[in-house]
């Protein structure tokens, strides 16, 4: 193996190398034993897998195919981990995993049985291997929902959260990894590099966060986990929040979570907390969804003034904020809004 090929082999290996010690780490080590950190665990081991055959396979093509046909297989459950790991995190909910990954293993185990790759080349290249390829695609493509979210913070240009930076380095990393794959055909190398590149990213994720003792496994803290709020104050908060909406408070370009919480003679915190649990978003959001349905009753009705005297009319502090939350809940301008209405 001449200087070239070595220095190749290395970062290819050193990537698959690095990609098992987080996998180990986060199934293992981990202090905060959830779900998530299993199915993170199981996503980044299959791609250790992968990875390892194709480097091993370009090097020494006398790879014993039991080998590759354990690193082709691994494939099929790098698309229902990823998928359950991202559900996992985002949504908090109990996940019936078994759908997901039995059959398939089944499946990919039966296939192995009856039509191993050592006798069955042609059929592992022609049909099991793109079959894979493609089940990985759905997987991927069904899994942008949970990202999505997170992509539509970045336009308005809204804070994104430790959580909100890791979940996108995973989905787009086994994204690309997946590209790599039907881009360059037995060209292992490439494909070592770029996983290299990609683990490589968590790592400096992992030691960027690891000293910070509000976020675990980049998840954010969990403020209010086992911490229910009692059956009255929910009820004052709905019923004050009803109230504050009728007498549109919102329309208040000061008022915030402080002043809408001394309003409704509640905690700070715990109207938030109402906020997070119970609405599944930011104070802040609340209410500028309030404001642009404010926004889209005076472009029906107040023609004679400005778009620009509506956003202010409507509780908004600045033409470019209006702008921008009327855009992220419409995805129209307001003027486009207004055309569109018949104006």
């Amino acid at each position: 193996m001449n200087f070239e090929d070595q220095i190749i082999f290395f970062f290819s290996a050193l990537g698959a190398f690095n990609s098992t010690l987080l996998s180990l780490y986060f199934a293992i080590i981990a202090k905060k034993k959830k779900f998530s950190n299993y199915f993170l665990a199981l996503l980044l081991f299959m791609l250790s897998i992968r990875i390892i055959k194709s480097v091993f396979f370009y090097f020494n093509p006398q790879l014993s195919n039991i080998f590759i046909q354990i690193g082709l297989s691994a494939c099929i459950l790098i698309g229902p981990f990823l998928f359950l790991y991202l559900k996992t995190i985002t949504t908090k909910k109990k996940i019936d995993w078994k759908i997901h990954i039995i059959p398939f293993l089944i499946g990919i185990t039966a296939l192995g049985i009856f039509y191993p790759y050592v006798e069955h080349r042609t059929v592992w290249s022609k049909w099991i291997v793109k079959g894979i390829y493609f089940q990985w695609l759905v997987y991927i493509i069904i899994s942008f929902r949970f990202v999505k979210s997170i992509i539509q913070k970045i336009k308005p240009k809204e804070r994104l959260k430790n959580i909100d930076f890791w979940l996108l380095s995973v989905y787009f990393g086994v994204s690309f990894i997946w590209l790599a794959y039907n881009i360059g055909a037995y060209t292992s190398y490439i494909v070592g590099a770029l996983s290299f590149s990609f683990v490589l990213y968590l790592i400096v994720l992992l030691i960027i966060f690891k000293n910070n003792k509000q976020t675990t496994f980049f998840e954010e803290k969990e403020k209010y986990q086992n911490k229910d709020i009692e059956e009255y104050t929910l009820t004052k908060i709905e019923t004050g929040l009803l109230k504050t909406v009728d007498r549109e408070l919102f329309l208040d370009p000061n008022i915030n979570l402080a002043k809408m919480a001394k309003e409704l003679n509640v905690p700070k915190h715990i109207l938030s907390q109402y906020m997070n649990d119970r609405l599944n978003k930011s104070f802040s959001t609340f209410i500028n969804e309030l404001r642009v349905e404010k926004a889209k009753e005076f472009l029906r009705t107040k023609t004679n003034l400005t778009i620009e005297s509506i956003g202010y009319e409507s509780g908004f502090n600045s033409k470019s904020t209006f702008f921008t939350a009327f855009k992220k809940f419409t995805e129209q301008t307001p003027s486009e809004y207004q055309k569109n209405i018949g104006f």
